[in-house]
């Protein structure tokens, strides 16, 4: 199994580089693909950069051209629901877009059964088990994605529409893409804003400390998988 860690920041990508150790980067569509392993994993990781459309194109190179078998997105995000803190690392139970028409995806290629992508079963029984003993907290819920910094404008709206955990701006295109190409996929995110502490301050502020968080809840996964 070879595993692609999909991160949209430089920061968020960082404490997965360090533990791979020795990797080997590669440049394709101004991308840096890096190759190594992860604990007993095979792995390859990106840094996609801000947005779905960065996300879709480094998550299908992932597939095309790294041939990894999983795609884990992981990083931080913005926390939705009251009952979210910081440093709350929330994994996907199902996905969508809060700024797109579910009729798009359902009346439309690739034709879904309702508006809302599935993590892999594998991947989230993993997920759930590492819980089970994780040091950190951990939340499995709805993530939704959109191309925007949700503060306080559209909060309520999204809140409303589709009772979020957490929002950012990568993940549902992520899974967007390894829906059609039929892979496997995860999202770990960890809280560094709420609506109680919002603003790019906070996201800045805790961005570090999340991500390598992030990080070592997804490993905890990969060594439950490889055990």
């Amino acid at each position: 199994m070879k595993v692609g860690i999909l991160c949209a920041l430089e920061q968020e990508l960082a404490p997965f580089l360090e533990r791979m150790g020795e990797s080997r980067a590669t440049e394709k569509a101004m991308l840096r693909f890096f190759t190594g392993n992860i604990g007993q994993a095979a792995a390859a990781a990106v840094c996609c950069g801000v947005g779905k459309v960065n996300a879709a194109v480094a998550a299908q190179l992932l597939i095309d051209f790294c041939g990894v078998d999983i795609i884990i997105n992981a990083g931080t995000s913005g926390g939705m629901d009251e009952s979210v803190r910081l440093f709350d690392t929330v994994i996907s139970a199902r996905i969508t877009y809060h700024d797109i028409e579910d009729g798009i995806l359902i009346e439309n290629h690739p034709y879904m059964k309702s508006a809302y992508f599935e993590p892999g079963r594998g991947l989230l029984e993993a997920a759930r088990r590492y819980s089970e003993g994780s040091p950190f907290p951990i939340r499995f819920g709805t993530m939704v994605t959109g191309d925007q910094f949700i503060a306080d404008e559209g909060r309520e709206r999204i809140n409303r529409a589709f009772a979020p955990l957490c929002v950012d701006m990568e993940t549902g295109a992520a899974a967007h893409v390894c829906y059609v190409n039929r892979i496997p996929f995860l999202a770990v995110r960890t809280v560094t804003d709420t609506a109680e502490h919002a603003g790019i301050e906070n996201f800045e502020k805790n961005g570090e400390t999340a991500s390598e968080r992030a990080a070592e809840i997804v490993s905890g996964i990969l060594r439950l998988m490889a055990g």
